[in-house]
This record gives structure tokens, C-alpha cells and sequence, in this order.
């Protein structure tokens, strides 16, 4: 297992409850929750994978298991990993994930290939 299935399904439920569209897609040795086709949120093995304002980072940063994405080697603006400690309670996962939402609409689309 790349990624955490437990963790996957309770993103599907957040989302759903959320009336959220939305479809996964398996990339980066894990599991990418895409919203309007762009990257919202993740797992990359136990740990979330959330695409926030780049503005709030530092912020974001100061929160219980919450670390720097640096999955290239640097730390990815506007990206955050949220260790398991900081999702355990259903209340702390929404948080992430409401964070994910409310940039989603100014995040930029990744270039398509045809």
C-alpha cells in the first residue's frame, strides 16, 4: 500500500458531505483528490498532501503536525504535508481540506498536454 486507504476513504466522505465534484487520481507514489482539475488535496503515504494559499503558509506551518511539502527535495510554495497527528479527529481533516477548498478557485491549472 503507497497510501493510506483509511485516510483516502475518510477524504471521499468530507468531500461528498461537501457536495463536492471530484475524482482521484494515483500520482507521485500516492493518491491526488483533483477538484476542477487541479490538485486539492493528497496522500502521500500517511500523510496528507495539502494545496493551500501560499499567503497562509507560514501559518499553516504552525499547526499540530503540519510540515513543509518538500517532496522534490525543496519545500513546494503553497504546498503543506499534514502528519497524522494533525488529521486524527474527523474536525482537524475538514480543516485541511476547507483550506484546500477556498484556494481551489484561484489555484492555477497545470498545463495539459495534447
Amino acid at each position: 500500500m503507497a497510501y493510506n486507504e483509511f485516510l483516502a476513504d475518510r477524504i471521499r466522505n468530507v468531500l461528498r458531505d461537501k457536495k463536492v465534484f471530484y475524482y482521484d487520481k494515483k500520482m507521485m507514489g500516492g493518491l491526488t483528490f483533483m477538484v476542477d482539475e487541479k490538485m486539492c488535496v493528497g496522500i502521500v503515504k500517511e500523510n496528507l498532501m495539502v494545496r493551500i494559499d501560499p499567503e497562509i503558509q507560514e501559518l499553516a506551518l504552525s499547526k499540530n503536525g503540519c510540515k513543509e511539502m518538500d517532496f522534490t527535495g525543496k519545500p513546494m510554495k503553497g504546498f503543506v504535508f499534514v502528519e497524522p497527528e494533525g488529521i486524527d479527529m474527523d474536525d482537524e481533516l475538514e480543516y485541511w481540506i476547507d483550506l484546500a477548498l477556498e484556494y481551489n478557485p484561484r489555484a492555477k491549472s497545470s498545463k495539459k498536454t495534447k
